[in-house]
């Protein structure tokens, strides 16, 4: 199946394949996808509860071994089983939890204190704010070595070196 796009008066032929791959997922380095999401593997996500049990396996039987407890936080899915995600945090720690404590909202773990946001994805540019080391951030679009991020009232563009929760070649619009 193609498609075709009018982009300045001229047509464009894509393959449907094509478009498929390179627009509708974020580009990460694994071609793994999980077999009850079909979504790519290893992929972040965040915690949508304030509170969320972290289990040893996947299921209400096991036992909890800690309790995340920052909303927001950003996670990586590293496998699926049925209604369970295991999960892990920037320093390894996980397990499994109920998928309803996640949310695809994405967000980042500010790694560089006082890291400058910039006004643009460009160093030379206005710096409008310092975020301290820890903070959650909202994840907004990304481009080949900046993402744009949101916390706090403030906006504006930092490295992805700086960032925990994107992968290195994530591109997003």
């Amino acid at each position: 199946m193609t498609y075709s796009i009018l982009v300045n008066g001229q047509r464009l032929v894509a393959i449907a394949a094509f478009v498929a791959t390179s627009f509708s997922t974020p580009a990460l380095a694994e071609d793994e996808r999980g077999p009850v999401t079909n979504l790519p593997l290893p992929r972040y996500v965040s915690m949508k509860a304030t509170e969320g049990n972290v289990r040893r396996g996947p299921s209400l039987t096991h036992r909890i071994d800690w309790v995340f407890k920052r909303r927001d936080m950003p996670l990586q899915v590293t496998a699926e089983h049925g209604h369970w995600r295991k999960v892990q945090d920037r320093d390894g720690a996980g397990g499994w939890v109920h998928y309803a404590l996640l949310s695809g909202v994405r967000t980042v773990l500010v790694e560089k204190d006082m890291m400058p946001i910039y006004s643009s994805a460009d160093p030379q540019s206005t710096i409008s704010a310092h975020f301290e080391l820890g903070v959650v951030a909202r994840l907004g679009s990304c481009v080949q070595d900046w993402c744009r991020i949101s916390a706090g009232g403030y906006r504006g563009w930092a490295p992805k070196t700086d960032l925990w929760g994107v992968a290195p070649k994530e591109l997003r619009d």
